[in-house]
């Protein structure tokens, strides 16, 4: 059995695509899927399989389909094994998401894009954003008492945007521990 960690884009944001947690992760275990845990309403699941990452990654896109009518090029699903959101963790920027009290840090996970494509997209503000390339990740972090003046929000607008996920730096790290249990 192989542990992997599902971060799925553009669920239960703003009223679209409502997903409740409880009957996603029902359906998944009607799928065949074992220690199906499901953390906060934004599209996090971590479940056991047998199957490859691939495999789970179709099945729950069709699972998403078929239960709940969603069919909305907004919304992707990532699947990482456990192996792989340890390296996002284990290999962090130095002192990244180590003051929550005076930064924002956000764990950004790209979808069938490269870092080296993505990466141009971000434009950060001197003194205010900083972001760090990584395996598969960007790590971004905002000065909090700025960040109203972060150019964060610009990622939005970009084509890009469609091929990546955020995760805050702490919902990154409570799926790691969730994972590792």
């Amino acid at each position: 059995m192989t542990r992997f960690i599902i971060l799925a884009r553009g669920l239960n944001v703003g009223g679209k695509n409502p997903v409740p947690m409880a009957r996603w992760r029902a359906s998944l275990e009607s799928m065949g899927y074992t220690d199906v845990v499901t953390y906060i309403a934004s599209g996090n699941v971590l479940l056991e399989s047998t199957e490859s990452a691939a495999r789970v990654k179709e099945r729950v896109d069709e699972g998403l389909a078929a239960e709940f009518g969603i069919d909305d090029e907004n919304v992707k699903v990532l699947v990482l094994r456990r192996t792989q959101l340890k390296g996002v963790i284990e290999n962090k920027p130095a002192g990244f998401g180590e003051e929550p009290t005076l930064y924002h840090s956000d764990a950004i996970f790209l979808m069938g894009i490269a870092v080296a494509d993505a990466l141009p997209a971000f434009n950060p503000r001197e003194g205010v954003d900083r972001v760090w390339p990584g395996k598969g990740v960007i790590y971004s972090r905002r000065l909090s008492a700025e960040r109203t003046k972060s150019r964060l929000s610009t990622i939005v607008a970009s084509p890009l945007y469609r091929s990546m996920t955020i995760r805050s730096w702490s919902t990154t790290q409570k799926l790691w521990e969730l994972a590792r249990a």
